[in-house]
């Protein structure tokens, strides 16, 4: 009786073991179980359960993020931004004609409100000329590739492809599970964001939109080469991204994540009068240990505040980065 009762205990446990082991893994493990990741798999649940009201095919699935902020860090400065002062203090250090140029100097100094100073951001546009303009697309690819490989955040001491946010890594792969297709849609430069977008967040080139500018056609040796140029300068910012999504994608997404004011047109195109259901999402950067806090006073680029006000109204989800996230880079 005894070993009847041991032979019976071994395989109760097997079984409960085996239970434990088939319970799918949470998809957004990342994500503590709060009101936002319940909205968001809730919606997502929605839209892709078949013969029901809010079924929505496959092919109308669109999902729309922005890049700097919402899905990887954008402070102290977007690393973009990054990128082109690097090139134009190297550059200055051997090229007097450009070391000489004020803007040139303003950021060799760090001073970041002077390159963002104006409407038209002049100074910006100044060093993302010096720093993007002129070259082939493949050698522009190269040098950011190749700056990828080296540069390291300033706080963090990490490559800047590794300051995704893993929440938001999962959430991309949650939806394409479910048939969604992701895109990035977001105020930096197209070519600088194709160059790492499959690799880092599985978002081909194609699904990239971002800032663009005409390229030139040229036979160069006897092969064919793109030129850029600051020709034409569609900027995919604010009221750019509806247009940007239109223009590039044809389709009106149902889902759009952003973080700042410039985000808000995206939203609110997503989520107003859509014969669909929808969801907007914003991501609110409260989390000064781990990441950053800000909203009205970003470091540099991120403001939100009247996107903010019309979270509640809009019924999009509000993400607290703090409270919502129980990681936020990737170990």
């Amino acid at each position: 009786m005894r070993n009847l009762m041991a032979v019976l205990l071994t395989v109760l446990l097997g079984l409960t073991g085996c239970a434990s082991d088939d319970r799918p893994a949470d998809p957004l493990s990342a994500w503590n179980d709060t009101p936002a990741k319940t909205s968001i798999t809730g919606f997502v649940q929605r839209v892709t359960t078949p013969d029901t009201p809010d079924f929505v095919e496959p092919e109308d699935r669109v999902a729309v993020f922005d890049n700097d902020g919402t899905l990887w860090a954008e402070a102290p400065m977007p690393f973009q931004l990054a990128n082109a002062l690097d090139e134009v203090k190297r550059r200055a250090a051997t090229e007097p004609d450009v070391a000489a140029d004020p803007m040139v100097q303003a950021a060799v100094r760090g001073d970041i409100p002077a390159l963002l100073a104006g409407d038209r951001h002049d100074g910006l546009m100044r060093i993302m000329g010096l720093s993007h303009l002129g070259m082939t697309t493949d050698e522009f690819d190269d040098r950011v590739a190749d700056w990828m490989a080296t540069a390291r955040h300033p706080r963090f001491d990490r490559p800047y492809d590794q300051l995704t946010y893993e929440p938001q890594q999962q959430l991309l792969e949650y939806l394409r599970s479910n048939g969604f297709r992701t895109y990035i849609v977001s105020g930096g430069g197209a070519d600088f964001m194709r160059v790492f977008s499959q690799r880092v967040y599985g978002i081909p080139p194609e699904q990239v939109v971002g800032s663009t500018a005409t390229v030139k056609y040229e036979l160069r040796d006897g092969k064919p080469v793109l030129i850029k140029t600051a020709d034409y300068l569609f900027v995919d910012d604010k009221v750019g991204k509806p247009a940007g999504i239109h223009e590039f994608i044809g389709r009106r997404p149902i889902l759009a994540v952003g973080n700042s004011d410039g985000d808000q047109a995206m939203l609110e195109y997503t989520t107003i009068d859509n014969p669909r259901p929808t969801l907007g999402v914003l991501i609110h950067h409260t989390d000064a240990e781990r990441e950053y806090a800000y909203d009205a006073d970003p470091p540099s680029t991120g403001k939100l505040v009247t996107a903010l006000q019309e979270a509640a109204p809009a019924g999009w989800t509000v993400v607290d980065m703090k409270n919502d996230w129980n990681t936020v880079f990737a170990k």
